[in-house]
């Protein structure tokens, strides 16, 4: 008996330091469309506080359902049912941005926020990753049969993908494509499990989504806001003000300027 132990142990062990890295390699890449959709739901919140605590509220939920998702796969998958909507929730996330982007442009251009408070915001952050977790749960899978080596994986990766949301809720205030890049990818998660459902044999290797994935942010990070250009410029003169600042001057009310000359003394002065 304690020979099958240490066995299974020295097994473990290896499928471990074998595949794990592997696992976390390919959730830290193709986590980003992930982040990034992440971050654009919690950018629909008022406050820097309230997209923070959203994240990582969201993401507790988030790490519960997808440990559950990893645990009960041998089932789920069984079902294309679940791979369908799955897709069809990523593909309404995609229609909902663009649409509301499009209203966006034909009115008045600004920012409102669009969840009344916190918790209208997790549990779209907590489904929004499980519909991700479809697809990468499935391409564990594939690498490995070892629950435990997956478990661990998903768990890195749900640290890794609430740092990289972080970094692009401040990244979508400084480029102008890039929300619609990570939506662009969103999309493509979304139609690879609906291939997959139709043909798996269909379904491109995991080295043809990272090129697209890496092709679709290199558009994504090449232009810069107004914003954060402005920032720049006043970073090279020596003024460091904050994107917040630069828009607070922006919707400022614009104030008559005054004379260069120097404004007449209220008092006569004496010789």
């Amino acid at each position: 008996m304690l020979d099958r132990l240490l066995d299974i142990s020295t097994n473990f062990g290896v499928d471990t330091l074998l595949l794990l890295p592997v696992l976390i390699a390919l959730e830290a890449v193709l986590s980003a469309d992930n982040a990034i959709a992440l971050a654009a739901i919690a950018q629909g919140l008022e406050s820097e506080t309230m997209q923070r605590r959203a994240l990582n509220l969201g993401l507790v939920v988030a790490f519960v359902l997808r440990m559950g998702l990893i645990l009960t796969a041998g089932w789920v998958l069984q079902f294309w049912q679940f791979e369908v909507m799955g897709a069809a929730y990523l593909l309404w996330l995609v229609f909902k941005h663009f649409t509301a982007k499009t209203q966006d442009d034909g009115e008045a251009h600004g920012h409102e926020p669009r969840f009344a408070n916190l918790w209208q915001a997790i549990p779209v952050i907590a489904f929004t990753d499980l519909a991700f977790s479809l697809d990468s749960v499935t391409t564990a899978l594939a690498l490995s049969k070892d629950v435990v080596v997956i478990l661990l994986g998903g768990t890195i990766g749900i640290i890794t993908l609430r740092f990289m949301a972080g970094l692009f809720i401040r990244w979508l205030e400084e480029f102008e494509h890039l929300e619609d890049a990570g939506f662009i990818t969103v999309a493509f998660v979304g139609i690879r499990l609906l291939v997959r459902v139709i043909d798996p044999t269909l379904v491109p290797p995991e080295w043809v989504m990272v090129l697209v994935i890496a092709l679709v942010f290199t558009w994504g990070f090449s232009k810069r806001t107004a914003l954060a250009t402005d920032e720049a410029a006043h970073l090279e003169q020596g003024k460091v003000p904050t994107i917040a600042e630069l828009e607070a001057q922006d919707s400022a009310p614009v104030e008559a300027s005054s004379s260069q000359e120097d404004p007449a003394p209220a008092f006569p002065l004496k010789d």
